[in-house]
């Protein structure tokens, strides 16, 4: 992240979040906020043209991911409130919508985000008029050099209650120490029936030689935008920890699986091409 400067990804992830509303039917992730919350001249020019941008194989791919990751999160979510869970921490938050449109009566939703991040996303929910809920709670903080775990006690969040996380699209852009110094901290957050949901980089070693080039262009788009990739994994190494952290269960999905569970049956070519993981945690 850049001092003083918002993520100039998030505002292209939730363009694609947007243009899924538009393209692709049956959707994947219902999201009636996710038009709404972009810049007027933005979500303007996107439903004038939505498919300019958007219909090349690479973009596909790659929004189909971004969608099935907030899908995952919030299936997943649904079940953690199902065994009780009450509170839900939305790491890095983005442009993301569901704490506004949320549907689980009494489960309050703390959005933490980079400081300037976090500054621009709630002017752009006053400026569109978006209602922002009393089970809202904001935190501000660099993961890169703050304590997670102070800043939402801070914020008012239960130690003495079970958690669930989502944190996508953040781990690539962090070391992976920080990444695992950071599930460290929130396992013990998310025990008695919490969790986590996350996205991550496969080492690109572990790649074939189509994946690493996908790679090697989003990475360039990435860092071209100052936001360079740091962190990538190996699935197997990252799954032993996590259960030695304390998480019960931990559910790998490749791209395959994802495709399988969200993409099958469908006549058109919207699915998952990439590398990208996403794990899903119970601790």
């Amino acid at each position: 992240m850049i001092e003083a400067h918002p993520s100039r990804t998030a505002e292209r992830v939730a363009m694609r979040r947007a243009a899924h509303q538009l393209l692709d039917r049956p959707a994947v992730h219902e999201d009636p906020l996710a038009l709404r919350i972009l810049a007027p001249r933005v979500a303007d020019a996107l439903r004038a043209d939505p498919g300019r941008r958007e219909a090349g194989p690479f973009t596909v791919s790659l929004r189909a991911f971004l969608v099935a990751r907030s899908r995952l999160a919030e299936d997943a979510l649904a079940q953690a409130v199902a065994r009780g869970v009450r509170q839900y921490v939305v790491l890095g938050a983005g442009l993301d919508t569901f704490a506004y449109r949320n549907p689980h009566a009494g489960l309050r939703v703390f959005e933490v985000d980079f400081p300037a991040t976090q500054a621009w996303k709630r002017q752009r929910l006053a400026d569109v008029q978006i209602e922002v809920p009393e089970s809202v709670t904001y935190v501000a903080i660099d993961f890169a050099t703050g304590v997670l775990t102070d800043a939402l006690q801070s914020a008012g969040l239960s130690s003495g209650e079970p958690t669930f996380f989502s944190w996508l699209g953040v781990t690539p852009y962090l070391t992976s120490d920080t990444v695992f110094e950071t599930l460290e901290g929130l396992a013990p957050l998310a025990a008695g029936g919490g969790g986590i949901v996350f996205d991550y980089m496969v080492d690109p070693e572990l790649l074939n030689i189509r994946e690493r080039i996908v790679l090697r262009m989003l990475a360039a788009r990435v860092a071209a935008a100052g936001e360079p990739f740091l962190g990538f994994f190996r699935p197997h190494d990252l799954v032993e920890r996590m259960h030695a952290m304390g998480f019960a269960e931990v559910d790998d999905l490749t791209p395959e699986d994802i495709n399988a569970r969200l993409f099958s049956g469908r006549t058109d070519a919207f699915r998952i091409g990439g590398s990208g993981h996403v794990a899903v945690a119970c601790a």
